[in-house]
């Protein structure tokens, strides 16, 4: 079984900073896409910042310059820089990989469980 595991989360202060972790474990063969989404108290969950294992990125436009997304390949690992925090990115955070199990085989989106950042004074 795939697992995948956020941790890194916690209370800091507006203009504070927090590092986000999440590791893919299993019997993975590869790993395309890893991302970060979150989810704020009755809003949809939305896209943070994504990468693919080429190292191409996406982020949200409410994060661009203030959040920096990365991976370790070998590690099957991403992390989530967040720098100058907001009361607004107050969400629970969840990872997602895109993974496939073996060669040919179909490829799937795994989701941790979620991590609660809360930036508040």
């Amino acid at each position: 079984q795939v697992q995948v595991v956020e941790s890194g989360g916690g209370l800091v202060q507006p203009g504070g900073s927090l590092r986000l972790s999440c590791a893919a474990s299993g019997s993975i063969f590869s790993i395309y896409g890893m991302g970060w989404y979150r989810q704020a108290p009755g809003k949809q969950r939305e896209l943070v910042a994504a990468i693919t294992s080429g190292g191409s990125t996406n982020y949200a436009d409410s994060v661009k310059g203030r959040f920096t997304i990365s991976r370790d390949n070998a590690k099957n690992t991403v992390y989530l820089q967040m720098n100058s925090l907001k009361p607004e990115d107050t969400a629970v955070y969840y990872c997602n990989a895109e993974i496939t199990l073996s060669y040919g085989s179909s490829w799937d989106d795994y989701w941790g469980q979620g991590t609660q950042v809360t930036v508040s004074s």
